[in-house]
């Protein structure tokens, strides 16, 4: 094969990786925008409700690590494309489900689906690319999934408000098709030593995250001291300090706890949580507040979304502009979480029933801004120290440890709201009709509610911020070094570099 046909099939298989991450999350955000119109329609309500998008979420959470170890097993192509498969089947399914069960359900599989695209997606490219041409192509990814975030709830939005939510579906999953049929172009690869499954580890981190995950859901339904939300709560906590346990002890762990162990790698790990923190619950609950308290269309909603969105566009490239620069890496995830916090702080303060677009411009913009700031760059910094043959696994924690505090987030803050509505109102009913955007009758209780855990949020991505910068202080105490400079711009029409630069002994390779 001649270097230019190499070239070429490394350019498609991008490309085919790339509409995955454009795809999966426009997807994601886009469904927040869509739950009311669900609810109406199928007499939904609650957490079977929020299911929707936490199911979603919870799956891919669950599935991430396992799924990126799986890809050094059995070859990565192969995991990607199973991936795809199950997101498509899903997603269509879920269009044309008639009942909340079956949509939850097949929001579920394509939660399954999702987590090996995204991990396997990372591992790809990694695995096909050197040098610059990495750095650029993470960068790309970064981008990409800005576009995505960004372009989500204004599409859904309008979809919605036209042909109804199922329309929205059938797109995605129409995606999912599209990126199936162009899997067959992607060159398969795995680890260079075939590894050996860990099921104990696989089995008890899936069940302790799900049981987890179930009972912060339903505590805001059921009450916080509930058996059902004690119960499944106590047993997802032992299992997953069995899992620690198994994988100390396994010679072949799905998750390597030297990563963890390593004071660099887990400051970019909390980094990549608690930016997650910084904007998760608004992009998925927000929609809902925008419509049920302010009477907005669903693409109304999207419209006032993109100040959130939007951001996340532009700044992952702004970040690697800044890195290449000079400025430390370390520096640039504190600032995110800064600017984070400062937007949580601003919304608290100036969220109202009738507050319009203008008046929540600032908050939504500040917290797209330190959301975009960490996209991209924080697998591009982390995987810059990781051996090829350790790509998988690092992207597989890498991406379960963002989505884990995603699907956390997604879970307690529409339980906090629950919790906090029905607190005030004293009346669980029309607490689950207001926080769903099915009534605007007790508007002022739902904005005390965002108003409280927005503040909450503010002051954790503060403390987070002073915790990363100490965790990715240099090794040795000297002075951090400076960025080494930005590779080579692309040939002309194609996307300049924009992430940061990879240690010598990657780039090398």
């Amino acid at each position: 094969m001649t270097p230019r046909r190499r070239l070429s099939r490394q350019t498609l298989t991008l490309l085919i990786v790339l509409l995955g991450y454009f795809t999966l999350p426009m997807g994601m955000t886009g469904t927040s925008v869509a739950l009311p119109d669900i609810g109406r329609d199928l007499n939904a309500s609650g957490a079977s409700l929020q299911w929707v998008v936490t199911g979603y979420v919870l799956a891919a959470s669950a599935v991430l690590l396992v799924a990126g170890s799986l890809g050094d097993l059995f070859g990565r192509r192969k995991i990607y494309t199973t991936g795809i498969s199950l997101y498509a089947a899903g997603t269509l399914t879920a269009a044309a489900g008639g009942h909340i069960l079956v949509l939850d359900i097949a929001r579920t599989v394509a939660g399954v689906g999702g987590a090996a695209v995204m991990a396997g997606g990372v591992a790809i490219l990694a695995g096909l690319f050197d040098g610059p041409a990495r750095t650029r192509a993470f960068a790309l990814v970064g981008t990409t999934v800005g576009v995505g975030i960004a372009i989500g709830p204004t599409l859904s939005g309008w979809l919605v408000g036209i042909f109804g939510w199922r329309a929205s579906f059938l797109l995605f999953g129409a995606a999912g098709v599209l990126i199936l049929l162009g899997t067959r172009l992607i060159p398969e690869s795995r680890a260079a030593e075939r590894p050996r499954v860990d099921r104990p580890g696989v089995a008890t981190f899936i069940a302790g995250l799900v049981l987890v995950m179930f009972a912060v859901t339903q505590g805001g339904q059921a009450g916080w001291t509930s058996a059902m939300v004690l119960g499944p709560l106590a047993a997802g906590a032992a299992l997953l300090i069995v899992f620690v346990g198994v994988e100390r002890r396994s010679d072949h762990p799905v998750l390597d706890l030297s990563l963890v162990r390593d004071r660099m790698f887990s400051g970019w790990l909390t980094g990549a949580m608690f930016i997650s923190l910084g904007a998760t619950g608004v992009l998925t609950f927000f929609p809902t507040y925008l419509q049920g308290t302010g009477g907005l269309t669903a693409g109304e909603a999207g419209l006032i979304m993109l100040l959130a969105t939007a951001p996340v566009f532009v700044f992952p490239t702004v970040g690697g502009r800044l890195i290449a620069r000079g400025l430390p890496p370390r520096t640039l995830i504190v600032l995110a979480l800064v600017i984070s916090a400062a937007g949580n702080l601003w919304l608290a303060l100036a969220l109202a029933p009738d507050a319009g677009a203008l008046r929540l411009a600032g908050p939504l913009i500040l917290m797209g801004i330190g959301n975009g700031l960490g996209l991209g760059q924080i697998e591009a910094q982390a995987l810059s120290a990781v051996t090829p043959e350790r790509v998988g696994i690092a992207s597989g924690l890498l991406s379960t440890a963002r989505g884990g505090a995603g699907a956390l987030v997604l879970a307690g803050f529409g339980a906090a709201l629950m919790t906090l509505v029905e607190g005030s109102l004293g009346n669980r009913e029309l607490a689950d009709r207001v926080t769903t955007g099915r009534s605007a009758e007790t508007a002022g209780e739902f904005t005390d509610a965002w108003q409280l855990i927005s503040l909450v949020i503010a002051v954790a991505l503060t403390l987070a911020a002073v915790l990363v910068h100490r965790m990715l202080r240099p090794r040795d105490g000297s002075a951090e070094p400076a960025a080494v400079s930005a590779p080579e711009p692309a040939a002309a029409g194609a996307p300049e570099p924009a992430a940061g630069p990879l240690p010598e002994r990657v780039a090398a390779r």
